[in-house]
């Protein structure tokens, strides 16, 4: 029996877009609780589809073990010249020696150092896994961290909710994130009286490398305001991509 694949794991077809993979994902873990053993693989499964270099060698393995059709029988050969003989003792038994011609040795010997040579500029241009290993680990932590700020304020205390969270946004994304902090939370939040805090639940590593990072984060916001008194709870998924600046780890995008 076959293992199944990625692909079957988030039912999409081996040529499905981008979008529809991410489709996928979203909509088979949206009910899913962290805990549940299903919701690493298809974390998983998403982090190598997503990533358009680790697809392609993804599909460079799947095509590998596909099992090829029987090879037509080769026609028997034709007679040829005996193969050399080579006499052991006088008198004694002969034994057949196959000779290897020279060009093939030479061959061989021009093969290994071309492996060796591309094997040597592979390592010396691909980042290692330990290089963004590192990485996932010190993005992972950041996003943890900012996620609480940036999903939380308080509309008795809106100066203070923006500061705490662009603190941890790059220049560029901190634009966007005034524009709508400005434009939509301290527009409505102090006529309703809305305080929102966020609490992180689960989060997971969707793909990495050297400089950025995305992650996955499970959060449940509770909210209050005027109209509701007692705290209501709103689950969140939120994709945060990570951006290393200077050594320091700093929300670029958020899709949530």
């Amino acid at each position: 029996m076959n293992t199944p694949s990625w692909y079957d794991l988030l039912g999409v077809a081996p040529d499905a877009p981008a979008d529809e993979v991410r489709a996928a994902w979203r909509a088979a873990i949206a009910d899913l609780d962290p805990t549940d053993r299903r919701f690493g693989p298809l974390n998983r499964a998403a982090e190598v589809l997503l990533d358009p270099e680790r697809r392609a060698a993804y599909d460079a393995e799947l095509a590998a073990v596909e099992p090829e059709p029987a090879p037509e029988p080769e026609p028997e050969p034709e007679p040829g010249p005996a193969p050399e003989r080579e006499l052991v003792a006088a008198g004694g038994p002969a034994r057949e020696r196959r000779v290897v011609p020279g060009w093939l040795l030479v061959g061989v010997a021009v093969l290994t150092l071309l492996v060796a040579g591309s094997a040597a500029v592979v390592a010396a241009t691909v980042p290692s896994d330990r290089s963004v290993d590192q990485a996932s680990t010190a993005a992972r932590s950041a996003a943890e961290r900012a996620i609480v700020p940036i999903l939380s304020y308080d509309a008795a205390h809106l100066d203070d909710s923006k500061a705490a969270a662009e603190g941890y946004l790059t220049g560029s994304y901190r634009k966007e994130y005034d524009k709508l902090f400005d434009g939509v939370i301290a527009a409505n939040a102090p006529s309703t009286g809305t305080k929102v805090d966020a609490r992180l639940v689960s989060s997971g590593v969707v793909r990495a490398d050297d400089d950025r990072v995305q992650v996955f984060l499970l959060v449940d916001q509770t909210r209050t305001n005027k109209a509701e008194k007692q705290p209501v709870v709103y689950k969140n998924w939120v994709t945060v991509t990570m951006e290393n600046v200077d050594g320091d780890w700093l929300v670029s995008g958020l899709d949530t």
